[in-house]
């Protein structure tokens, strides 16, 4: 899945920033494919918050970007990306289906382990660079956030 190839690429350092920045493409991709509700403006209003802190101290900074998926369903976006990977010489149905939040957090009680679904970072430092990820992305940058 996206999260292990992600993963992969960022732990090794022979992989190109380009691989990352091509999966980040076609996740960005998939996520304004979902509906008309991400909008031109959700992504502006998003990018002009992300900018407005630059600058400011990693503990004051927001996590915007959670603003792009809040309204989705968890079905929707597994719905969306089960049509968006299915080839179309595949006849069956093809559902991928996610472990929601609420079940995550039932199998492992007490693991702050679900930032990377929730945008809830564990750590100032990580509001930080999704928002500069997404501000490099909107400005067509192909460079680490950190």
């Amino acid at each position: 899945d996206m999260v292990d190839v992600g993963s992969s690429i960022l732990r090794n350092i022979n992989n190109p920033i380009e691989h990352f920045g091509a999966l980040l493409d076609t996740a960005w991709k998939t996520k304004r494919s979902l509906s008309k509700h991400v909008s031109n403006n959700i992504i502006d209003d998003v990018y002009q918050k992300c900018l407005a802190q630059e600058g400011l101290p990693k503990e004051q900074i927001k996590n915007y970007v959670t603003e792009i998926y809040a309204p989705f369903t968890a079905e929707q976006i597994s719905d969306k990306i089960s049509e968006l990977l299915t080839h179309e010489s595949i006849k069956s149905e093809v559902k991928i289906i996610y472990q929601s939040i609420e079940g995550l957090h039932e199998a492992c009680p007490g693991h702050t382990g679900d930032w990377y679904f929730t945008g809830k970072y564990p750590t100032p430092g990580g509001n930080k660079v999704v928002n500069k990820s997404f501000i490099n992305y909107v400005e067509g940058k192909n460079v680490r956030a950190y």
